[in-house]
């Protein structure tokens, strides 16, 4: 599991990314103003499990990770090219966009019966008034 934190121009954004059997599930959570590191630590202790929860969308990562061991040298290089890195694995954004896209269709369909359900009730008033109307009340 990793938590980056980046500002993407307006706020101040947390992506979690969890990898697993050759997969990246992505989830982002809104800090809102700079998180300080008593915030950071907050969010990783309480809230981390109810974003990591949601994850359902899963991409396929690029290559397997190795099971072999990673040379002391080469993994703290590895580590300083992270620091240096800001922002978000491109499987990270696409599991994030996956989520985002399941989410709005599931409000739209939900909003869609709404609106059937609300037509339907004005339907059924029209019909009573008419019938009212007919009997002569």
């Amino acid at each position: 599991m990793k938590l980056t934190v980046y500002h993407d121009g307006q706020f101040w954004v947390g992506v979690v990314e969890e990898y697993g059997k050759g997969k990246v599930m992505a989830g982002r959570y809104v800090f809102g103003a700079e998180p300080n590191d008593q915030e950071i630590l907050a969010f990783v202790l309480q809230q981390i499990d109810a974003v990591t929860s949601r994850l359902s969308q899963a991409v396929e990562q690029g290559r397997a990770a190795g099971e072999r061991r990673v040379n002391p040298k080469r993994l703290a290089r590895q580590v300083a090219r992270e620091m240096e890195c800001k922002g978000v694995s491109s499987y990270a954004q696409e599991a994030i966009q996956r989520e985002y896209e399941q989410r709005k269709k599931e409000r739209q369909t939900s909003t869609r019966q709404q609106k059937e359900m609300h037509k339907e009730r004005l339907r059924e008033i029209k019909r009573q008034k008419a019938k009212a109307k007919h009997r002569g009340k």
